[in-house]
């Protein structure tokens, strides 16, 4: 082995060895999402000779300019592309996730604490084979780069094979046209490295200043208080209240709420947190609900155990360890703890109008077994693994069961608070930022892009109680179902405020 390291290879043979492996170690789900969806016929066997062949060259390609003309630099860029190709390979055949420009937005928004829980031993060995054995062959093997002229030969040669590749199957464009989404998203290290770039640029485009929407006024002197609970992952086919055949909402069923059929503007928790705080569907940076009321004189909190909102920009933000700090007292394990100090707050609020927003984390996967306090295990055994594919499904749904039954008590808990408040027009809401797949289709977790993605991700609970018992609007064309949009306006019109922007048709409590 040491003598077979000491030998110089080629560039050439050192890019198409890491090119080569890259194409059998990374791609398993690649090749099985290709063949399920190509006939058994000649022109099957050209797009899957074609699209290998593509793999192959433009991985070659790649590899070839960073080495060239990095040299150690490139060697090192590299090794880190096969670092995030075992931890990308990982999720993608453990979690059946796909690397889209939002699931990297999901990878940046992530904290440490989210992150570890993904992984587990086989994550561990992923690494160790697929990251850290092919970086030990990068470092050790000595290369031969050869003369400026055999590297623009080379280069000729990698691009006039990709275009050949492209012209011979021009007539199946249209095939790939229909799958690139999906292939793409599965193609490493491409998936993550472009679509890195597309988050980033995103990102810089949503640094700009946010677009100010037309003054709004305060038009009624009601005492007014909204509480608005925007839950995570939490999907409508397990709650009870929505015909769910195990009792996942014993408190809630026994209280006066209101359920509209929702679906969820996205998959992810980043996009749709913005969708539930934005007036209408946009890619701009409009000023958000919260940052709205605050400058139109309401007063407005912010509690989250969670992350990935727009930026707000309000004088009451508390994330968890705020809440930690300013309450030392309070059980700290759960989202329990975003209610702490609430009904003091609400005591002390000297401005009419209130505007309070509980953003949680209690259904997010995959260790749902530690979203929620030990009394509220009430489906036994749960799932305690990470490996959620290889997971008992009955576990699997107990678990997740289990933070419904958590989320329950959470909207209890506040509506019983806010009926303390006799003085007060009450509101609460509850919606989730996107559902969450357990096992569907072979599916798990969220983030499968709209124009693929299964009802288990889109269909989300939206659930109202309101002290004075304003009526709530149903729904009456099953083509328009009530969404992450409706949230903006029907809190605008239960406070009392008046915008040249407000949308009736989007007012869950317009007569």
């Amino acid at each position: 082995m040491k003598m077979f390291l000491k030998n110089k290879v080629s560039l050439a043979h050192f890019c198409a060895v890491l090119s080569a492996f890259t194409l059998i170690a990374y791609h398993w789900q690649f090749f099985g999402y290709m063949l399920e969806n190509i006939n058994s016929d000649l022109n099957g066997v050209l797009i899957a000779v074609g699209v290998t062949a593509l793999l192959l060259a433009g991985n070659y390609l790649f590899y070839y300019l960073l080495a060239f003309c990095g040299r150690i630099v490139g060697k090192c860029i590299l090794a880190f592309l096969f670092l995030a190709n075992a931890i990308s390979v990982y999720f993608i055949n453990t979690y059946q996730v796909l690397i889209t420009d939002s699931m990297m937005g999901n990878v940046f928004n992530t904290h440490y604490s989210e992150a570890s829980s993904f992984f587990s031993w086989q994550g561990v060995l992923y690494f160790l084979l697929l990251g850290i054995a092919p970086c030990v062959y990068i470092f050790m093997r000595k290369v031969d780069y050869g003369k400026t002229k055999r590297f623009f030969a080379n280069i000729g040669i990698s691009f006039a094979t990709l275009v050949i590749i492209a012209l011979v199957n021009m007539p199946n464009w249209t095939w790939v046209d229909r799958h690139v989404p999906t292939l793409g998203s599965l193609a490493l290290p491409w998936s993550y490295t472009v679509n890195t770039i597309r988050y980033n640029n995103q990102e810089n485009e949503k640094n700009r200043q946010a677009i100010l929407l037309p003054d709004a006024k305060i038009t009624t002197d009601s005492k007014d208080v909204c509480v608005l609970i925007i839950g995570e992952s939490a999907r409508r086919a397990n709650f009870s209240l929505y015909g769910y055949n195990r009792p996942t909402n014993p408190l809630l069923e026994k209280d006066s709420v209101t359920t509209l059929m929702a679906e969820a503007a996205t998959t992810y928790t980043t996009g749709s947190v913005k969708a539930i705080l934005d007036h209408k569907p946009t890619d701009d940076l409009y000023e958000i609900l919260p940052n709205y009321l605050f400058r139109a004189g309401v007063d407005v909190e912010w509690r989250t155990s969670n992350w990935g909102e727009p930026p707000v920009h309000i004088d009451k933000y508390y994330n968890l360890e705020d809440m930690k700090a300013k309450y030392p007292d309070a059980p700290d394990k759960h989202d329990g703890i975003l209610l702490a100090g609430m009904k003091e707050q609400i005591d002390s609020c000297k401005k009419n109008k209130m505007f309070i927003v509980i953003h949680t984390y209690t259904s997010h996967g995959p260790t749902y077994n530690k979203n929620y306090p030990a009394e509220f295990e009430v489906f036994k055994p749960v799932c305690n693994t990470v490996e959620m594919s290889k997971a008992n499904p009955q576990e699997l749904m107990n678990a997740y069961d289990n933070t419904i039954v958590y989320t329950d008590y959470l909207i209890h808990s506040v509506i019983e608070l806010l009926k303390q408040f006799p003085d007060r027009r009450s509101c609460m809401m509850f919606v989730s930022d996107h559902g969450e797949s357990l096992g569907e289709g072979n599916l798990y977790m969220h983030g499968v892009p709209m124009a693929m993605a299964p009802k288990e991700q889109i269909e989300v609970p939206f659930i109202v109680w309101t002290s004075d018992k304003s009526k709530v609007q149903q729904q009456t064309d099953s083509t328009k179902p009530v969404g992450h949009y409706h949230i903006f306006h029907s809190v605008l019109s239960f406070l009392g405020i008046e915008s040249p922007i407000y949308d009736s048709e989007k007012d869950i409590f317009a007569n």
